[in-house]
């Protein structure tokens, strides 16, 4: 993929948290995520290149746009598969909390795991700790080992879990280890690349949670060179023979960043949609809107953290979604 898609893909997770920062606060999350979801779709239409959705909104008779096979871009070549989340923590927008995203990875045709939209048992952790964890490991030895590697006492590390009752036994175990935790509602992307981001505060993320948020954070991790391992985690038959109707037929394996996405030509983008440990959220004033952005590369190892100042008058695409929320 030629260097200059990565702005075009800021571009595009920007279009998203646009149109979804106007519902924060506001209680409805299905009106945020499709105001989203109109403008990320709206936007890859104008990005060259030979898209499939391979991650999306959910299969073709499930949503009206974004849907896994959906084809997108304005271009015969590059021919590439996209995962996209046009806004990770619905309920986070809704209720006004942070670390709302809307995200997106592209690679090349065939290199993204096609995941199901099931859970995934994760773990990741960034440059300095790679090749310290083992996801079959009790957390204490994973701990003390990311703590050697970082030279640090495991009290240091932060260790950021999705605050559900599954999660019981392991909040336990990390205290009892003697680490910080951070609880989290909703949305496990922006702390898994969190962890492989200098002076973010988080070390590890560890739980689990949805497989194709997973793939999302292992594209992140690639271009960080940081390292997550993963388990798919169904919970009936009947997400058994759907994972395995898409290509995966060892459930029980132990998956690596590697595995979910494949190749050296990765493209991550992001752009906060609220204020979080990684990306500022969307400011509005007026006709004028400022977002913040990450974008990153595996082919270049290069990062850009991206701040950006929208006449909103000037985009007709954009003016003409946000009016539609007036």
């Amino acid at each position: 993929m030629e260097r200059e898609l990565a702005l075009e893909f800021v571009r595009v997770t920007e279009a998203a948290a646009l149109a979804a920062g106007r519902w924060m606060g506001r209680g409805q999350k299905e009106m945020a995520d499709g105001a989203a979801v109109d403008a990320m779709r709206a936007m890859l239409d104008s990005v060259h290149i030979c898209g499939t959705i391979v991650i999306g909104e959910g299969e073709r008779d499930e949503a009206p746009m974004l849907y896994i096979g959906e084809h997108v871009g304005c271009a015969d070549t590059p021919c590439v598969d996209i995962a996209v989340d046009p806004l990770e923590g619905t309920n986070l927008v809704a209720k006004g909390l942070p670390n709302s995203i809307a995200v997106l990875a592209v690679a090349e045709s065939g290199h993204l795991l096609h995941a199901p939209d099931i859970y995934m048992h994760k773990i990741a952790v960034g440059p300095e700790a790679v090749g310290c964890i083992d996801i079959d490991a009790p957390i204490k030895d994973n701990l003390q080992a990311i703590a050697k590697a970082t030279n640090r006492l495991v009290n240091d590390l932060t260790v950021v879990v999705l605050d559900r009752p599954r999660h019981a036994e392991m909040i336990r175990e990390i205290r009892q280890a003697g680490a910080r935790i951070k609880l989290i509602t909703d949305g496990d992307v922006a702390p898994a690349v969190a962890t492989a981001i200098p002076d973010s505060g988080v070390d590890m993320l560890l739980g689990i949670g949805g497989a194709p948020e997973g793939v999302l954070a292992a594209a992140a991790l690639k271009c960080l060179g940081g390292e997550m391992q993963a388990r798919f985690w169904p919970e009936n038959e009947e997400q058994i023979a759907r994972t395995q109707a898409m290509g995966v037929h060892d459930i029980k394996a132990v998956l690596t960043h590697e595995d979910l996405v494949h190749g050296n030509d990765v493209i991550f983008a992001a752009t906060g949609i609220t204020d979080g440990d990684l990306l500022r959220g969307v400011r509005y004033q007026g006709n004028r809107a400022r977002t913040h952005s990450l974008v990153m590369r595996s082919k270049t190892g290069t990062v850009r953290f991206i701040e950006a100042i929208h006449r909103i008058d000037q985009k007709p695409l954009l003016k003409n979604l946000l009016a539609r929320q007036e």
